[in-house]
């Protein structure tokens, strides 16, 4: 296949890129805007390969869309691109409209374009996945899990936006006969996390002495799966998953934000020792607004029906995301560099 990846050069796109590209034939087209959230490290040692190229355009520019479309017809597009930090989105809010709203029309009426052309096997195989978040759902009490059936309920303007995007998806599956299928993932962490997220944020902050931000009380949940664990679901979907589904994906790896930063400090403590104990660096600051208490995600449907399971533990993958980044300065020191937020978590 030829595959259409917006979002491609970001954490979780460029992971999904290698994957294609060391496990199958296909043809991988990364459509990114190169915003601060992007990383050209992370897939330009890729552009050795012939079946890779970039196309650099804003998924909200519809000319530039709609001509993409024609000149590559693709047999499927992968859709990765969002505005995606919550402390931007309150700071903020036009950039996850113009992105993750009005761009994700943008490509279904491209897509419909495209798809509308195509004949026999072509219009049969042509899939539109769609990767949206666990955050479109809300929060939860101290029990249960989000299944696909939870209702949405967003408490952020970037979950809001991902929501409305969820529901201009399958609307666009329903109404027009789009092929879509839609995935709503739990956290991800690995190597080549933006600096802004809550894991690098640490482990970044803890090896230059700065304190370690931590929202509330600490004892928010999150469910964390590894990025390639994540790729692999969005993979196997792609291929097997059925027209009009969704599935949610996640690694059943619920973790507190204050232990998982803990975790974070006795590794460092072990691999980059200082004067003192790393968790010493922890200051509680107010909390985010409607920030939400606990995530936790029921994959039994990907499970059952297409035979995914997580591979990596939580607590392995984290000690070897923390010894990623030490071995890693030429790839974060850059982005951290340019990083404008104030360091929250």
């Amino acid at each position: 296949m030829k595959i259409l990846v917006t979002g491609g050069a970001g954490f979780i796109g460029s992971a999904l890129v290698r994957r294609l590209l060391e496990t199958s034939e296909d043809e991988v087209v990364v459509v990114d805007n190169f915003t601060y959230a992007a990383n050209p490290a992370s897939i330009l040692p890729l552009e050795a390969d012939a079946r890779f190229r970039i196309a650099r355009m804003d998924i909200a520019d519809r000319d530039r869309i709609f001509g993409l479309f024609e000149v590559e017809q693709p047999d499927a597009v992968m859709h990765l691109a969002a505005e995606s930090h919550v402390d931007r989105s309150i700071m903020d809010t036009t950039p996850f409209i113009e992105t993750n709203v009005i761009g994700t029309h943008v490509l279904l009426e491209a897509a419909r374009a495209h798809w509308n052309k195509l004949k026999g096997a072509a219009r049969e195989q042509f899939r539109f996945l769609h990767v949206s978040t666990d955050e479109v759902y809300g929060s939860l009490g101290e029990t249960g899990a989000f299944s696909e059936t939870t209702p949405y309920d967003p408490s952020s303007p970037y979950s809001a936006s991902k929501a409305a995007s969820d529901h201009l998806v399958r609307a666009w599956g329903r109404t027009f006969g789009l092929p879509i299928v839609m995935t709503n993932c739990s956290n991800n962490f690995g190597p080549r996390q933006h600096p802004e997220k809550l894991i690098p944020l640490m482990i970044l902050n803890a090896l230059e002495g700065l304190r370690l931000p931590v929202y509330g009380d600490g004892l928010n949940v999150r469910d964390w799966i590894h990025v390639e664990d994540h790729a692999a679901a969005l993979d196997l979907v792609l291929r097997k998953g059925a027209v009009g589904q969704s599935y949610n994906v996640g690694a059943r790896s619920e973790e507190k934000n204050i232990d998982v930063v803990q975790t974070i400090c006795a590794r460092l403590d072990e691999v980059a020792p200082k004067g003192f104990l790393h968790a010493e660096l922890i200051e509680y600051v107010t909390d985010r607004p409607g920030h939400d208490r606990r995530y936790a995600i029921d994959s039994s449907k990907i499970e059952s029906e297409l035979g995914w399971k997580p591979e990596r533990e939580f607590h392995e993958g984290l000690r070897e995301t923390v010894d990623w980044y030490l071995a890693n300065p030429e790839w974060w020191a850059p982005v951290r560099t340019a990083l404008r937020l104030p360091r929250t978590t």
